[in-house]
């Protein structure tokens, strides 16, 4: 298993943290855990670790002037490091900056896309593909490729039929 840090080394330190019902967990190559200050797990915590701010590095308190703070709920980095989730959803625009580093970390991409129903998938599939042949044959019919505009008038024709036909498929 590859160090979620790095992505080069294989991990041996691995960290899980539970909190409520549910599980986070984080493996580390010995020098990812040692430049992250995890050498005692009880002095950091998982949201610590995940921003890039761990033990090693000195927490500042809450009331310090200079810390950045949510202008709608008066959350800050602090409070997040210690409850491991945001106050209100402008605490995403306000603390951007750790943010994508983190999400990269822990998921796909730094972009939310959602999930589609299995049941829609389909429909959904369809449809883009009808957007973009549409897009094609209006590009084919500019350029006056008309021989390329049949085929795609054909095909959009048909993905129609199949759209408006009961049960869509």
């Amino acid at each position: 298993m590859k160090c979620c840090v790095c992505k080069e080394r294989e991990a041996t330190v691995h960290l899980t943290q539970i909190v409520g019902d549910k599980m986070q967990k984080l493996d580390l190559c010995e020098e990812c855990a040692r430049s992250k200050g995890v050498n005692d797990p009880t002095g950091f915590s998982l949201a610590d670790l995940l921003l890039g701010l761990g033990s090693s590095q000195e927490e500042e308190p809450a009331t310090k002037s200079g810390e950045l703070r949510c202008p709608h709920c008066g959350f800050t980095q602090t409070d997040f490091k210690k409850l491991g989730r945001f106050g209100c959803p402008e605490c995403y625009q306000t603390f951007a900056d750790g943010l994508e580093n983190l999400l990269k970390t822990m998921h796909k991409g730094t972009r939310h896309v959602g999930k589609v129903p299995a049941a829609f998938a389909g429909l959904h599939t369809m449809k883009e593909r009808l957007e973009r042949l549409q897009q094609e044959l209006a590009r084919a019919v500019q350029e006056e490729n008309f021989e390329r505009a049949a085929v795609l008038r054909d095909e959009i024709k048909q993905l129609q039929a199949r759209l408006t036909a009961p049960g869509g498929r």
